[in-house]
């Protein structure tokens, strides 16, 4: 049966790791890091003797040297950056955790013990570029207030939606009884994030018994069936870092919930949980 150390990883790996696409694509710095650069980076743990059950949630790993292990992997392509879940057979970099606990101690930012690297001689610039998106991701997901800038607080916005709508879909996968117990008695519905006049920032992730889908963008083939939205990625920010109060965010108009009240008390919930996993 799944784990707690299941749930987080399940959050950093397929959750908070794709992050770095959009990362890259909006920070100039980073973007010029992976400028004419090619090859794969990969972020796993190893499993040792619980393999079969991890494996059954997390997907037959890639035929690899070595032990089995979980994993997202990062495929770079004249500086483009693609995101793929699951193992490579070959990875140009490697950064290699003994353990799913050492993972989710690592990126939650409870323990400071670096990974085992592979491949960063052979592929200096490919590592370097990817550490500093790492460390830039980390950065941003650990901040505590908004951003000075408005490009800084739009960005951080869309990054928490993703993740939040990623997230609630990656415990869903893991089998999180309080989460797949609300996908599983769900009908076809669609819930999302949105701030008013961007919707570049949105996310939504849609459920139907038991099954579920996170997505970027908006939803657009109906109207949702609740929509979390702010006036502003400021407002929204007050919410997602804890600076503001719901109650009084929600009186001034900060917040608006596009649906039954108690829909956005469940999925405030299911947020919740998902921060607890990946703090």
């Amino acid at each position: 049966m799944a784990d707690e150390a299941i749930y987080a990883a399940r959050i950093f790996l397929n959750g908070a790791l794709p992050l770095l696409k959009p990362l890259v694509e909006a920070k100039p710095g980073l973007a010029k890091a992976f400028a004419g650069k090619s090859g794969v980076v990969q972020v796993s743990a190893i499993l040792g003797a619980r393999a079969a059950e991890y494996e059954a949630l997390f997907g037959p790993a890639a035929p690899q040297a070595g032990p089995p292990r979980a994993g997202t992997h990062f495929l770079v392509d004249g500086g483009a950056v693609a995101v793929a879940q699951g193992t490579h057979p070959s990875p140009n970099v490697e950064l290699e955790f003994p353990s799913l606990e050492a993972l989710n101690g690592f990126f939650s930012g409870k323990s400071k013990k670096l990974p085992r690297i592979r491949g960063a001689l052979r592929s200096p610039g490919l590592f370097l570029a990817t550490m500093q998106a790492l460390l830039g991701m980390a950065a941003a997901l650990g901040a505590k207030e908004a951003p000075a800038d408005a490009a800084g607080r739009d960005l951080l916005v869309k990054l928490y939606f993703y993740l939040l709508s990623s997230g609630i879909s990656q415990l869903n996968k893991a089998g999180h009884p309080a989460v797949a117990k609300w996908a599983r008695t769900s009908p076809d519905r669609v819930y999302a994030w949105a701030v008013e006049g961007k919707p570049e920032l949105s996310a939504y992730i849609r459920v139907k018994a038991g099954q579920s889908r996170a997505a970027r963008g908006t939803y657009e083939r109906s109207k949702p069936f609740f929509t979390m939205s702010f006036d502003s990625s400021e407002s929204a920010l007050g919410i997602l870092l804890g600076t503001d109060d719901m109650i009084e965010a929600t009186a001034k108009s900060k917040i608006r919930m596009l649906g039954a009240p108690e829909y956005g008390a469940m999925l405030g919930e299911l947020m919740l949980t998902v921060a607890g996993y990946a703090k």
